[in-house]
């Protein structure tokens, strides 16, 4: 599965890759289109597409959408230290606070992740 990033940096590519693989490990298939962009100095959002399993694709043709956001919203809190750990790791940055978002019809998922504040150098990390 190919992960589309072509204009991003180093840094916001590999947590893109990293949050796909990440998904695919912990949900057993990974989003197609993975893209990662730090706002300002502290907070960090990914967007994936097509990240639903043949499953949530039927409970969304069948109006469920509401299930699908629910069952979503319990992955989340079930694997969030995973995910937590994940981006602390890489970004070298602690997380002060973790959470997703979804849009079924849409087939996409964003994940949110704001850090302690640092002193302002003035630079962001990519």
């Amino acid at each position: 599965m190919a992960v589309e990033d072509v204009q991003e940096q180093p840094l916001t590519a590999e947590v893109a890759r990293a949050l796909v693989g990440l998904h695919k490990e912990q949900f057993g298939r990974g989003p197609t289109r993975a893209r990662a962009h730090f706002f300002g100095a502290d907070m960090l959002i990914c967007a994936f597409e097509d990240v639903l399993v043949p499953a949530e694709l039927k409970l969304v043709e069948r109006g469920q959408d509401e299930a699908v956001q629910t069952a979503r919203v319990l992955f989340q809190i079930a694997t969030k230290d995973e995910f937590i750990a994940t981006i602390e790791a890489l970004v070298a940055r602690k997380v002060r606070a973790f959470t997703s978002a979804m849009d079924p019809s849409a087939n996409m998922l964003f994940e949110i992740f704001v850090f302690e504040s640092q002193p302002d150098t003035g630079e962001t990390p990519d």
